[in-house]
Parts: C-alpha cells; sequence; structure tokens
C-alpha cells in the first residue's frame, strides 16, 4: 500500500487525545463516527479521507477509556493554548456497524470501555455508527499552532489557518503489518454482522 498523503493538508480531525496516542504507537487503527459521513451515490463517503490529528483534551474520560491508556490520560477543565500535532492519516475503510456484537468482536483492537461503544450506538440511533480504519503516520516534525476560538467547541472537522506539510511522514505500521490487522478487523465484523 503506498502513502497517498497529499503533499500538505489543511485540515484536521479532532479526536482525544489519548486516540490520537493509540493511532501514534499503531495500538489502534480504527475511529468511530457517527458525523462527517456523507451518503454518496453507491455507498458512503468521508468528508475528508486524508487529514491531520488534532488531539482534544476536554471531554476525555477516564470511565470511557481501558485501564492501560487511564495513565496516559491528561485531564484538563480547558482546552490548552496551544496544540501539536504530529500525526497525519489517510482512511482506508468506511465500514457501516450493524449490531453492538461486531464491536465486541474486535474488543482487543480498541482503547475504548463498553461504555463508550454503548454510547456511541445509543447517540442518535436511527443514525448509522461507522468504524473508520485508519492508516497513521508521524510527520517528520511536530507542528505547534495556536488553539484559536476557531478551533473550539465540539466539532469533527477544523479547517488549519496554515497547510501542514506531509513531506518525510512516516507510516506507523509497515503495508504489511496494517494490510493484516485491516484483514482482521474486517474478517472479525463480517462475521459478527
Amino acid at each position: 500500500m503506498d502513502m497517498s498523503l497529499p503533499p500538505l493538508l489543511d485540515v484536521a480531525l479532532k479526536e482525544w487525545a489519548v486516540v490520537c496516542s493509540a493511532l501514534a504507537s499503531g495500538r489502534q487503527i480504527l475511529l468511530l463516527r457517527k458525523g462527517g459521513i456523507e451518503e454518496a451515490i453507491g455507498g458512503f463517503q468521508l468528508e475528508h479521507p486524508r487529514f491531520c490529528l488534532f488531539p482534544t483534551y476536554l471531554h476525555q474520560n477516564a470511565a470511557m477509556l481501558k485501564a492501560e491508556v487511564q495513565a496516559g490520560l491528561t485531564s484538563v477543565a480547558d482546552e490548552p493554548h496551544s496544540v501539536v500535532i504530529s500525526l497525519a492519516a489517510e482512511v482506508t475503510d468506511i465500514l457501516p456497524l450493524s449490531n453492538r456484537r461486531q464491536m465486541d468482536a474486535i474488543e482487543d483492537e480498541h482503547v475504548w470501555t463498553a461504555a463508550l461503544v454503548d454510547m456511541r450506538f445509543n447517540y442518535r440511533p436511527r443514525n448509522p455508527l461507522y468504524l473508520l480504519l485508519v492508516r497513521a503516520y508521524r510527520l517528520a516534525a511536530d507542528v505547534t499552532i495556536r488553539n484559536t476560538p476557531a478551533y473550539a467547541g465540539c466539532k469533527s472537522w477544523v479547517p488549519l489557518a496554515e497547510s501542514i506539510t506531509t513531506a518525510g511522514a512516516q507510516a506507523v505500521l509497515d503495508d504489511a503489518r496494517y494490510e493484516q490487522r485491516r484483514a482482521s478487523i474486517r474478517r472479525r465484523l463480517e462475521s459478527a454482522a
């Protein structure tokens, strides 16, 4: 699988910092989303299939995370004044989840507790829940940006004031390891559907 990140990225997906860390370490290659997905002719598409990851801290909740990652949890009353962008990502698969058993089948592939998964399924239950398989790339150099009011609030996508270069970015998992995990997740989801 060739890296297909564009040379510059000008949009970021907001995600809990602890989940960004799980993506950065290769512990996790998936995200759950109800928003940011659009129906298109012949299927579904993501608003932005390639993006930077914008770590957020304000709503992180230890009760929603497995014990293994709770030590890395930073609890804050306000978002920080600056944010370090260290990852870019590419969504390789958008998989609608048809039932809760599917997440049980891949329980070892993520850092969330059953409570978070249940909350995601139960939030706006008429809207489908999507599993995004994400190939993460470490940027050649971290980029610190000022956390302006334009980035604040509960939104998935934030346009970046300045584009971030992907030159020299390195895949967190090599092609073979990523493909192995991707195939395993897809197989287990299909079996539980």
